[in-house]
């Protein structure tokens, strides 16, 4: 061994070796950094690691076997020794060498992948610090703007606010996060603002190892918090080596307003509008835009966001005429003064979805928004809920998969795909689906409505819903949500052919409480009459659903072309006995929503003129309607078919009977 060691020395391999590691290194380092920046794949770092390794014992023979002379390179002289001892040395040098290049891979391949930048990102709730604990919603809209800025970069991952906002005020795992959420980064925050002074603190923490990238500190008047947001995002794209278009820089860099009062407004206002389900809060957040629009009348993305919310209480609170042209005239104006603004293609879009139920151009609008807003999930949701109206279920699924995949907390999100499942009468992928959204909140009452109907739908089973029902009692619930819930149970009642609990429950609503709830009216009396009539209260049925009648028409005046209102009309008409004006109500709406242009919600209509025709006694032609409904994507089923009491009129027909057997083994 001595021997070995002394010719090594005497070879000046160490002096080789040595500078072979630090060169090596240095190589490793800088590829390290460059390569991530120049976009090339891992496989290229690892070849570069791997031929490093190889050229070492390489390096350590050449070294043994050659002199660097002031002539030039010469082999080494050699000296007296027995032959055996020389292939000794040599076998241990390259034993040596191998070993070494074997180490040093052994540490270094593994952690090769930690220097690819996986370009995603989740910004959470910023911490208020303000003494006014009402400056929470200014914390909120920091946060949401810096969020805003980077899901406008096409090179990046971010997830929605619907997501992040669970982690409010909760001591953060940041690897549970990033795992929850599928990010490689972080970004944490701090809010505080005295007066006009804000004091904003951010860390970017790499969700792998909870070690921070990148801190930063803001101490900037109010009206600098624009460039507080313009400068943080574009660090943080600096930091993930996203790359920024002309187009990202120049939206990144426009302040919405010059007016900090008008911000702070349409901040509230945002806030407020994202409470879908209750509709005093929306009306709040309508008061906020309108003021926001006063203190500045060019303020764009105001008018595109307010607009947004008059097409959602036109969908799902009041449709009337008005909403309707004030959602198109707030989404036009926004375009006018800036029309490269994302946001208002995404409120045209919406004001043409809503509003019009012209799919077409609305879709248009939403893939001009797409390309402004590549990480908004909102917007793939209102594209994959375009494209299952035109009928293009899997790009639709796609569309929806991509929506949940940048929110995949948010439970309208993933409701959504399970529409999509259960069309396919896929009710086991449905079923796991919405299984996601109560993981996120067990007692969520859409998500446990959607899970109920799925087990009626697929297996005729009403456990689930009592189920349901039991554990949202002790759920608070905003006015909405309790009378939906009422109706829900009401509904469940009647399937189980309860109908005395059904009739209490319909009748414990009081009228004046169902204002602002679009059909609630027409469907307490129509729920009220179908209870009464199957106990044989003929009366107290007829003036129920005269009841329901006036209602109906009372809403259509509202809303002429409200397909929804029409057929629930034909329902009540059918009833009361006035065949020739049910099958006119049940015709106008299958041409104000036809399948051939919706064929989402078209098959809805398409079931509730089959129920006219059962109640009316045309009991072929339910049958025949039916049996292309079981055909085709549709809600019908043959489970519902089988338990729901809608349908005892045809329950001793051959070809219904039939059907059954026909579908139900398909099934």
């Amino acid at each position: 061994m001595n021997g070995f060691l002394e010719e090594v020395k005497r070879r000046k391999v160490y002096r080789v070796a040595a500078a072979y590691v630090i060169a090596a290194g240095g190589i490793i380092q800088l590829a390290s950094a460059a390569f991530p920046a120049w976009e090339l794949p891992n496989w290229a770092l690892r070849l570069v690691i791997v031929l490093l390794l190889l050229g070492f014992p390489i390096a350590l023979i050449l070294a043994w076997a050659y002199d660097i002379t002031a002539e030039g390179v010469r082999p080494t002289p050699a000296i007296a020794a027995p032959r055996s001892h020389r292939r000794r040395n040599v076998i241990m040098l390259v034993a040596t060498g191998v070993a070494v290049s074997a180490a040093a891979g052994f540490f270094l391949l593994p952690r090769v992948a930690a220097h690819k930048i996986d370009k995603s990102i989740a910004v959470l709730p910023f911490e208020n610090l303000s003494d006014e604990k009402q400056n929470a919603y200014f914390a909120d809209g920091i946060q949401d703007d810096v969020l805003t800025n980077l899901s406008k970069i096409g090179d990046l991952k971010v997830i929605s606010r619907t997501s992040v906002m669970p982690y409010r005020g909760k001591a953060s795992n940041v690897r549970e996060i990033g795992k929850t959420l599928g990010v490689s980064t972080i970004l944490e925050g701090s809010v505080r603002r005295v007066g006009n002074r804000v004091r904003v603190n951010v860390q970017l923490i790499n969700t792998a190892n909870d070690e921070h990238m990148w801190a930063e500190d803001y101490d900037r008047d109010l009206t600098d918090v624009f460039a507080i947001q313009t400068d943080l995002s574009q660090k943080i794209a600096n930091e993930l080596r996203a790359k920024l278009s002309p187009s990202e820089k120049a939206q990144m860099t426009r302040k919405p307003t010059e007016n900090g009062e008008a911000y702070l407004a349409f901040v509230q206002g945002h806030n407020l509008s994202c409470a879908f389900e209750d509709f005093e809060k929306l009306k709040q957040g309508e008061q906020l835009f309108e003021r926001a629009i006063e203190l500045d009348p060019n303020f764009a993305l105001a008018m595109a966001r307010y607009s947004q919310l008059e097409s959602w209480i036109l969908h799902n609170n009041e449709r009337t005429v008005e909403r309707r042209q004030k959602a198109r005239t707030l989404a036009n104006r926004a375009l006018q003064l800036q029309p490269e603004l994302p946001e208002a293609h995404l409120a045209l879009g919406f004001s043409y979805y809503y509003g019009d139920n012209d799919f077409a151009t609305a879709l248009k609008e939403f893939e001009i928004a797409q390309r402004g807003l590549p990480n908004e999930s909102e917007v793939y949701l209102a594209i994959g809920a375009i494209q299952r109206r035109q009928g293009k279920w899997p790009e639709s699924t796609a569309s929806l998969e991509k929506a949940v995949s940048l929110n995949p907390k948010d439970m309208w999100s993933l409701q959504n795909l399970s529409f999509n499942y259960a069309m396919l009468r896929n009710y086991e992928t449905a079923d796991k689906i919405i299984d996601r959204a109560l993981a996120v909140d067990p007692t969520a009452l859409e998500p446990l409505e959607v899970k109920s109907k799925l087990a009626i739908a697929a297996r005729g089973d009403f456990s689930i819903a009592e189920k349901a029902f039991e554990a949202v009692k002790s759920v608070p619930m905003t006015k909405e949500q309790k009378i939906k819930t009422i109706a829900g149970r009401a509904n469940v009642f009647l399937l189980e052919r309860r109908y005395n609990e059904g009739l209490q429950a319909a009748e414990s609503v009081a009228d004046d409480q169902l204002s602002g709830i679009s059909g609630g009216l027409c469907s307490k009396y129509y729920l009220i009459g179908f209870a009464r009539k199957s106990l044989h209260d003929d009366n107290g049925a007829r003036a129920a659903f005269l009841k329901a009648k006036s209602a109906a028409e009372e809403q259509l005046n509202r809303s002429p072309d409200a397909a929804d209102a029409h057929i629930q009309l034909a329902k009540v008409l059918a009833y009361l006995g006035e065949k020739d004006a049910a099958l006119t109500e049940a015709q106008r709406a299958t041409e104000l929503q036809p399948e051939s242009k919706d064929a989402f919600g078209g098959p809805e209509v398409t079931a509730g003129v089959a129920e006219v025709h059962a109640i009316l006694g045309n009991n072929s032609r339910a049958i025949e309607i039916l049996d292309g409904l079981l055909n085709r994507p549709s809600s019908v089923t043959v489970q519902m078919l089988k338990v729901s009491p809608i349908w005892d009129p045809l329950r001793n027909e051959p070809d219904f009977q039939a059907l059954l057997t026909r579908y139900g083994g398909k099934a």
